[in-house]
């Protein structure tokens, strides 16, 4: 059996209908705290892949001081995630997290079965890092 097809995106894209994912995907969440209308966009959502609070919290306080020196939205997110090292952090926590090695594990497992997923977060990578693509990259591998 071929192994189903990896895609990403972010929740507006779904929901304005432009999003390039394939019509049979599971749409997967990866968002630590969704609002009930990020539910209404995807199929299932897995908390334990949504970066850890801490790390929410370091770069929201980052990105809000940034903001408040007059950097723009876009310019502040990614600058906070540099300042915090917010890759390395989320990299780690996909490591070292039972929880996260336990969720990953069954999105690998998944795909291995033949199912298509669609890795779903609020940002639009065209403007904001995230960590989805961190854990795209992690399950491609």
């Amino acid at each position: 059996m071929a192994r189903g097809t990896l895609t990403d995106t972010y929740v507006a894209a779904l929901q304005h209908e432009f999003a390039d994912v394939p019509a049979d995907a599971t749409r997967v969440g990866v968002v630590r705290s969704p609002t009930s209308w990020f539910h209404a966009a995807v199929d299932e959502n897995v908390p334990e892949l949504g970066p850890p609070a801490d790390l929410l919290d370091a770069i929201r306080t980052a990105e809000e001081d940034l903001k408040m020196r007059g950097i723009c939205d876009e310019e502040a997110h990614n600058a906070a995630w540099d300042q915090v090292a917010f890759g390395d952090a989320y990299r780690e926590h996909l490591a070292t997290a039972d929880e996260a090695q336990t969720a990953l594990a069954a999105l690998s497992t998944r795909l291995d079965d033949g199912e298509d997923l669609a890795l779903v977060c609020y940002e639009n990578t065209e403007k904001k890092r995230c960590h989805r693509t961190i854990l795209r990259a992690e399950l491609e591998r």
